[in-house]
């Protein structure tokens, strides 16, 4: 065996299909696109969506939700994250850049807290906002909420 000599096994290559050229090669007059409409034509591409001028699916589901332009998104961290991050670094205080520290939150993210879970230590606690059971609880500790604006 020798380079000039190498062919494929018997069976594992096919001619490629040349359409269009005439009625005698089986692939002749429409070329294999069927009579008429878009897709007979050269530069089709079909656009998304498109059900062959049916009404799209997209348009005939009904809109609906809304979502404000003045929404404010918080970043919820319950007492349960304060309680852990207070006994494993041993914090009286806790603010958001501790919270970012420890990975809980990013550093530009708007913090609530929130009641699941308990707390048990004293610690003050600087967010940007609570829920009422959050502060209440926090407060039954011995801590402080403290409202960050």
């Amino acid at each position: 065996m020798e380079l000039n000599n190498l062919q494929p096994a018997v069976g594992s290559t096919k001619n490629r299909t040349r359409k269009g050229r005439g009625a005698g090669s089986g692939k002749g007059g429409t070329s294999t696109r069927g009579h008429k409409g878009a897709k007979q034509r050269s530069g089709y591409s079909r656009k998304i969506g498109f059900e062959g001028g049916q009404m799209p699916l997209q348009r005939r589901l009904p809109k609906f939700g809304f979502k404000s332009l003045n929404r404010v998104a918080y970043k919820a961290i319950n007492l349960a994250d304060i309680q852990a991050l207070a006994e494993a670094k041993g914090l009286q205080t806790i603010d958001i850049e501790t919270m970012a520290a420890a990975g809980l939150v990013a550093k530009n993210e708007l913090v609530k807290v929130l009641a699941k879970g308990h707390i048990t230590s004293k610690v003050d606690v600087h967010a940007n906002a609570f829920s009422a059971a959050a502060k209440a609880a926090i407060e039954a500790a011995g801590g402080q909420a403290v409202e960050v604006k």
